[in-house]
């Protein structure tokens, strides 16, 4: 089941990700899945490394952290994407 929550998180953080970052991605959906679960995992180390990763509610700082992460991976891959496809 664990894997199953890893690509569910992964699609929606790296979604979210996609959602923040201006202009369009041309990448494919699974590229996106795999770098959100990046992201995600990535996220999830700053997080603890801040001392933010459990705090009392919704996480919203870890969040932020993994979705950031996963930005800055789909903006350096994509450029490396649409040329090796152009």
């Amino acid at each position: 089941m664990s894997f199953l929550w890893a690509i569910i998180a992964g699609l929606i953080i790296g979604l979210l990700a996609k959602l923040v970052l201006p202009g369009r991605q041309p990448i494919p959906l699974w590229l996106t899945v795999v770098l959100g679960i990046v992201g995600a995992v990535v996220g999830n180390a700053l997080a603890s490394a801040f001392g933010v990763r459990d705090t009392g509610g919704i996480d919203w700082i870890r969040h932020v952290f993994q979705v950031g992460v996963a930005a800055v991976l789909i903006s350096l891959v994509t450029p490396l994407w649409a040329r090796r496809h152009a």
